[in-house]
Parts: structure tokens; sequence; C-alpha cells
């Protein structure tokens, strides 16, 4: 008996455990195929983008150059969410650091649930096919053993091969349950990777964007520029005379 033909000679829970396994099959193999392409994708990307960024004369300017790299869009939600809130809100409130705090975190957030989505689906899969396997075995098991006792003869040939056809769901458990468990654990250290690539990318960009002493915002001006130095000191004589006697 091959296992279609236990499938189909099997129960309704024989059925149903089979089309089961058959579903968290197709459905892992498919994040599998999904995430691989996105993460290897990704971790290029990442790399690429946050080089253009700080090879840049300007924000205005290193979001079109990241825009060529970005393909999985990880990099730009970081670099546009550090436009300010409106005014007289409550997202507004505080220093812009605290403000950059805020935004960057948010879009952090968002990128990084992109990356670690369909990671659920895989544990789920690697933990519970082999119990819904299992659950398959016993309960052919079940039904191979009362149908050797209502035939009324018991010999080994009679029971080594039901017992050994309904052994075949717990094996099909495993072969559903090791890919989605080692696609976890691989993908789960790349995600690791690159959540911390871009974790220090947001560091320093709200480092680069936090309020400066003299107002200047860096997202529309260029390179910093030297200073020219007061002539004589007069500013310096200004501001300590300021008082005297």
């Amino acid at each position: 008996m091959n296992v279609l033909a236990l499938i189909t000679q099997g129960d309704a829970v024989t059925g149903l455990v089979a089309a089961l396994l058959l579903l968290m099959s197709v459905a892992s193999w498919v994040v599998i195929v999904w995430k691989a392409w996105l993460l290897r994708r990704a971790s290029g990307d990442v790399a690429r983008s946050t080089a253009a960024f700080w090879q840049s004369a300007a924000i205005t300017d290193a979001q079109q150059k990241v825009a060529a790299f970005d393909r999985e869009a990880l990099v730009l939600p970081l670099i546009a969410a550090t436009g300010l809130q409106a005014p007289g809100t409550l997202a507004s409130a505080g220093d812009r650091s605290q403000q950059l705090t805020r935004l960057l975190r948010d879009a952090l957030h968002a990128v990084l649930h992109r990356l670690q989505y369909g990671q659920v689906l895989l544990a789920t899969v690697g933990s519970t096919a082999p119990f819904v396997g299992l659950l398959g075995t016993v309960w052919g098991i079940y039904h191979a053993l009362v149908g050797i006792a209502a035939a009324g003869q018991i010999t080994i040939d009679k029971v080594s091969g039901p017992v050994g056809e309904a052994l075949i769901m717990t094996a099909a458990g495993l072969a559903v349950a090791i890919p989605a468990v080692l696609a976890y654990n691989i993908f789960g250290r790349h995600i690791s990777r690159i959540e911390a690539d871009l974790e220090g990318f947001a560091y320093d960009l709200r480092e680069l964007l936090a309020v400066r002493s003299d107002g200047v915002d860096v997202r529309s001006e260029g390179p910093p520029r030297a200073s020219t130095a007061p002539q004589g000191g007069s500013d310096v004589r200004v501001a300590t005379s300021v008082g005297a006697p």
C-alpha cells in the first residue's frame, strides 16, 4: 500500500491530517523561497544604501542616491521619517533630538516588522508538524489494530504492514518540520545582521540631524564650510563689555 492508498482508504481524521501537513508544507516552502530572495537582496541593498548616504553632500541628495539602491525600501523610510511633525501637536513636543528618536524608532519598527514577516509561520510549522504527523500515526495504528482484532487472526505480517503504513504520517510530519526549522534559524541570523546595520544607521542619522546650537538644519545644506573668524576680536569685546562699569 502506498501513501496515496493509505490516505484514500483512511477515514476523515487521516485525510484531515494529510491535508493539514500538505498545507503546512506548501505554506512553509512559499515563505522559504520568498524570504531567501528578500534577504539576499536586502543584505546587499542596506550596505550599498548606507554607503551612498554617507557619500552624499546633503539629505535631499542622499535620498535620490539611496532610492537607486534600496529596492526593498529598508533605508528610505528611516530617512523620510526625519521630517519633523507639524507644530502645535504633541508629536512636535520636546526638542529635536527627542522628536527624531521617536520618529526613527517608529520607522525602524515598521521596517523590522517587514523583515520578520513569515518567521512566526516557520516557527509554528517547525514546532507543530511532528505532532500533527504523530497524531496521524496514532490514529492509523489504532484503526490497524481494530481491523486486525476484527479479523480474528493475528500474525506478525498482519501487524507490521498496517503499523508500518501508519508510521508514514510521522515521517511526513518530520519532512515538513525539518526544512521549516532550518530556514527559521538561517533567516533569523541574517535578519539579526540586517537589524544591527539598520539600528546603527538610525542612531547615526539621529546624531547627524539633531538640533545644532546655531539652528541650521543639515537636511538642506551641503558640507559644512569654514567660518570666518571675527576681525580684531570686536565681537568678543562687545560680549564681554556688557555690564562693565
